[in-house]
């Protein structure tokens, strides 16, 4: 499979930094902090935003734990995409809007990185998209109770492995903030 036909754009989707899932994760302020940045630097060369926000585990869409953080504030007219599954893909409205916007490209930042961060990332390549997992703007809670690796190795990890994944006619890739460079798409 190759990308999307027709289709050039990037958007920057923002994986579940809710109040309710981010509240314990390892260096959460900085890794908001780096996901501030990387939304401010899509906002400048007019890449969208897309949030998505999970509605399990008492997180319904509109309360205090389905929130985003309060140090992001999704703009007015930024997609916000509410899932259910680990995979943003899975039973949403998530593909669709990717076509309406034309997109093949899409850079990966958000929680848990052990989770839906992974799960995003294979659907995403599966499905046809060149995939950027943001490599400062990721995190995950410390599930080392119950066998888990740390936090900082599965983040690492991650980054390893994803940085090796291949498809045909596909880019995986990891990318710090700071190393990433949009092209300003059209107004729209």
């Amino acid at each position: 499979m190759t990308s999307p036909v027709n289709q050039s754009n990037s958007v920057v989707i923002i994986v579940d930094v809710q109040n309710g899932v981010v509240a314990d994760a390892y260096r959460r302020d900085d890794v908001v902090a780096t996901i501030g940045r990387l939304v401010d630097k899509a906002r400048a060369a007019r890449i969208p935003v897309l949030w998505i926000q999970d509605v399990g585990e008492g997180r319904a869409h509109g309360t205090e734990s389905w929130q985003v953080v309060p140090e992001l504030a999704p703009a007015d007219d930024e997609l916000r995409v509410d899932k259910s599954y680990g995979d943003c893909f899975e039973d949403t409205e998530l593909e669709m809007l990717l076509t309406q916007l034309e997109v093949s490209r899409l850079y990966i930042a958000g929680a848990q990185t052990d989770a839906c961060i992974r799960s995003t990332l294979h659907g995403s390549l599966v499905r046809g998209y060149d995939t950027v997992l943001v490599a400062d703007a990721h995190t995950t809670e410390d599930l080392s109770e119950w066998g888990a690796p740390a936090t900082e190795a599965v983040i690492r990890h991650t980054n390893l492995y994803w940085q090796h994944t291949t498809a045909p006619g596909r880019i995986a890739a990891v990318i710090p903030t700071d190393d990433i460079e949009f092209a300003t798409q059209p107004a729209r």
